[in-house]
């Protein structure tokens, strides 16, 4: 080491005596494998000390520098013996008779009938009738006929836990205790919902709107929805009435459920009202608290939950065939109408398989993912969870605060999801301070770039378990770009291509690159088949280059960064590049460099043309931690961005911003920070 860290060790916790040890230690470092050998003496040593945060983050940056570009991200944590011999995957490889990772995904690519149908096998998912093949032999991949002549209804798949054992933990927003339901609860709860909407004379195909939070009742109405052979139409609840109104108009939705209100902490945020503004179809209205409406202040036609529900608490699901749709969700578009894409029935496998093969879900976890229906990964809660006999842990209110952290504790929770901007909120009011979440195996983040400060702070609030970053899309029914439990993890990166899927990175000129936007290889279970509101092939086929084979790509729109080691780093979307003095930067290059200053909470960085013409100005919003000075930000903001990214780069304004607009799924919308930026 060229500099002691015995100072910055002492202050973060060790004796002088200790620091001085792990000095002589670092002192004899000299590559990337003495490096990750140190870390995890560290990591036993720690765990004995009870060292706080900060001794951990002065030895990882320590550390880290040992590891060139070439060998990828320092990893923080490593897969011991007792993870691979647990891990799905291994199972599968030594089933094959593979030799390690990197061919079990080659061969889930290569063999892509063979791999899905392994994967349905494994899951168990049950068939009303039987397909004839995997894939239709005269399909092509961009328009793939998958399981011809087969008929099933997913949710039947998702009973098959043991009837007593829990398919949802709970707690109600206002109480401290949890409660959960049995799978034999739930089910029975779904077939009373699939009952009523056959007595309401909803049939088979017809659109079903939910615009509920989070809750195990709209699991069970969801689940209801399905078993009915409807299509469940998911609405945020946080979205105004004229989003409601445009989302039952795409889907010519027949019905909707909703709650009276939706409580969050102590307000009461209004969810009929809205739906009446919407002038949606006939509502069913259940009770958000303990203080229900009265009927008479329903529309007329309109249902109370109590009087909707069926007392017959059996329902064989209509079967329907393997591409009929279950669910329609949107885009997070913010201008003109959002994509509505549909969801098959197959669309819940690729949700299971992730759950199975990259986060490892396994019968018994507990997995929890704050989140809500309007979002792909509500749905994919469900099915990740029940397809994989686990439980889903809900928590009904908001889930920055310190109670929903000692809810993870009180829940059993094995497998968290979060987004960044949680991490981060969690981080900044200490809020796990109290919580023991030692029983979590593993962490997820999808939804924006993660914060490699922000996902090392999380890995260690749990022992250093491994964040899997997940990244796809509603179009893609999962992931296409994320991590395993049989691979090192390092902060804010991916370690693979999602199994069954394949991608490619071009640069403009269409070549492939490690750093460019990200091209699918199809076909695979869960990537789109159409649009109702608009050309399908034109959205994801219409004018994509051929791959270097001749291969037909799919586009996506992600940017993303091939680093050492086989690992990936996200750049944002491929129309948030921007161009700055015919240079070209990633906004959330700009963002990762900005977010690590002093009293900066989160950033947002957009190009914006000016009015006379020439270079694209950059202009940041930010959202503060504490007071600062304007023009000392700005100047700290400059410096930092000559001096890790480039020296051409010129903030051309700075805003200061309450907070960031941001998408139901938590996405930081830069289409309307432009559209809204004036001079």
């Amino acid at each position: 080491m060229t500099s002691s860290r015995v100072p910055a060790l002492t202050e973060a916790g060790l004796s002088p005596d200790q620091a001085a040890s792990w000095q002589h230690r670092l002192d004899v470092v000299t590559n990337a494998a003495d490096a990750a050998l140190l870390w995890q003496a560290w990591l036993s040593f720690a765990a004995l000390e009870n060292l706080p945060f900060t001794a951990h983050a002065a030895m990882f940056a320590a550390l880290q520098s040992f590891y060139p570009a070439s060998e990828g991200p320092f990893p923080v944590w490593q897969p011991q013996p007792s993870d691979l011999e647990r891990a799905h995957i291994t199972r599968h490889i030594r089933r094959l008779g593979l030799a390690d990772y990197a061919a079990f995904h080659q061969w889930s690519v290569t063999e892509r009938e063979t791999f899905w149908r392994d994967m349905i096998d494994d899951l168990g998912i049950i068939w009303r009738e039987p397909f004839s093949t995997v894939l239709h032999p005269a399909g092509n991949v961009a328009e793939p006929h998958w399981f011809p002549n087969g008929r099933l209804n997913i949710a039947d798949s998702c009973f098959q836990a043991a009837p007593d054992s829990p398919a949802i933990v709970f707690q109600r927003a206002g109480s401290n205790q949890c409660e959960q339901w049995t799978v034999s609860q739930l089910k029975r709860l779904a077939s009373r919902v699939a009952n009523g909407l056959v007595d309401a004379g909803f049939e088979p195909g017809d659109a079903v709107a939910v615009n509920m939070a989070m809750t195990p009742e709209s699991v069970a109405i969801y689940l209801g929805i399905v078993k009915a052979g409807c299509v469940v139409v998911s609405i945020a609840d946080s979205f105004s009435p004229a989003e409601i109104a445009t989302r039952l108009r795409i889907s010519n939705a027949k019905g909707i459920f909703t709650t009276d209100v939706n409580p969050r902490g102590t307000k009461r945020m209004p969810m009929y009202a809205k739906v009446k503004d919407a002038e949606a179809p006939t509502a069913v209205v259940l009770p958000g608290t303990s203080d229900p409406m009265e009927p008479a202040e329903l529309r007329g036609g309109d249902l109370l939950w109590e009087n909707f529900l069926s007392d017959n608490e059996h329902f064989a699901s209509v079967a329907r065939d393997a591409l009929d749709p279950a669910n329609i969700l949107f885009s997070s578009g913010t201008t003109g109408d959002p994509k509505a894409i549909p969801w098959n029935q197959l669309t819940p496998i690729k949700c299971g398989v992730d759950g199975m093969l990259h986060h490892d879900i396994h019968a018994g976890d507990v997995v929890c993912w704050p989140t809500n229906l309007g979002w792909m990964m509500g749905p994919w809660l469900i099915f990740a969870s029940l397809l994989n006999r686990a439980t889903i842990a809900l928590y009904c209110d908001a889930p920055t605060s310190a109670e929903f952290c000692k809810f993870v504790e009180r829940a059993g929770v094995t497998m968290l999801g979060v987004i960044p901007s949680i991490v981060k909120a969690w981080r900044q009011s200490d809020a796990v301070a109290d919580a023991d979440w030692s029983g979590i195996q593993t962490y997820s983040s999808t939804g924006e770039c993660s914060n490699v400060d922000d996902m090392f702070w999380l890995m260690a609030a749990a022992d250093f378990k491994p964040v899997i970053e997940y990244c796809g899309g509603t179009e893609i029914g999962g992931g296409y770009v994320t991590g395993t439990r049989v691979q090192n993890a390092s902060p804010a990166t991916f370690s693979t291509p999602a199994l069954g899927l394949d991608l490619i990175l071009l640069d403009e000129e269409h070549h492939p690159q490690d750093t460019g936007e990200v091209f699918l290889l199809p076909p695979s279970i869960g990537l789109s088949l159409s649009l109702l509101n608009k050309d399908h092939f034109a959205v994801y086929y219409g004018d994509t280059p051929l791959g270097p084979k001749g291969e037909i790509l799919r586009r996506h729109g992600d940017q993303l960064q091939r680093i050492g080691g086989g690992y990936y780093r996200a750049l944002g979307r491929a129309d948030d590049t921007m161009n700055l003095g015919g240079i070209k930067v990633s906004s959330a290059e700009i963002e990762r460099t900005l977010n690590g200053l002093p009293g900066v909470n989160e950033t947002a960085a957009i190009a914006v043309p000016p009015s006379g013409g020439g270079p694209s100005m950059l202009v940041v919003f930010a959202v503060l931690a504490e007071s600062l000075d304007h023009d000392t930000l700005a100047r700290d903001m400059q410096k930092a961005i000559r001096a890790k990214l480039n020296p051409l780069f010129k903030i051309s304004a700075l805003r200061v911003v309450n907070s960031l607009p941001r998408t139901a799924s938590g996405k930081v919308m830069r289409r309307m920070l432009r559209a809204g930026f004036t001079p």
